[in-house]
């Protein structure tokens, strides 16, 4: 897929665009698009010294197939998804949208590393009128997602 298309598809605010780009095996892989990166914190993770403990989770946790998908929101820093219980060949999602309307213009996402049954994504900037989501997603299909926040 090129690069117009990938842009295209993402403007659109398909998250059939992201489901399809990601690793289809678990390479424990970070993997971003759009105008992901643009803001600050994007392209780190929570853990970072400046964001540690200032995230509290939002929403309620979502289940697909025993799977837990969970959205994490800091004042400070943005948001991250995280899975939990997952098996392989899954993967956290993060879009966020740029004017607040729920339309992915950027996404993150983090593939379950082998041997452990979580992943989480590095931090998207949806502070300043932006908005984010989180989305649980299988072998190329989505199987859950929260909503924007």
């Amino acid at each position: 897929m090129s690069r117009r298309s990938l842009k295209t598809l993402l403007a659109a605010g398909s998250a059939a665009a992201v489901m399809a780009l990601l690793p289809t095996s678990a390479h424990a892989d970070s993997s971003s698009g759009g105008n992901y990166g643009l803001y600050g914190n994007e392209g780190q993770y929570p853990t970072t010294n400046y964001c540690t403990g200032t995230f509290r989770q939002v929403g309620a946790t979502k289940y697909a197939d025993n799977m837990a998908l969970k959205y994490f929101y800091s004042d400070k820093c943005g948001s991250y998804a995280r899975i939990e219980n997952s098996r392989q060949n899954c993967a956290a999602v993060l879009e966020r949208s740029d004017n607040g309307v729920g339309r992915a213009d950027g996404w993150v996402s983090e593939s379950v590393d082998p041997g452990i049954t979580y992943a989480y994504t590095q931090m998207g900037n949806n502070l300043n009128g932006r908005v984010s989501r989180a989305l649980l997603v299988c072998d190329g299909h989505q199987k859950a997602e929260t909503a924007w926040f």
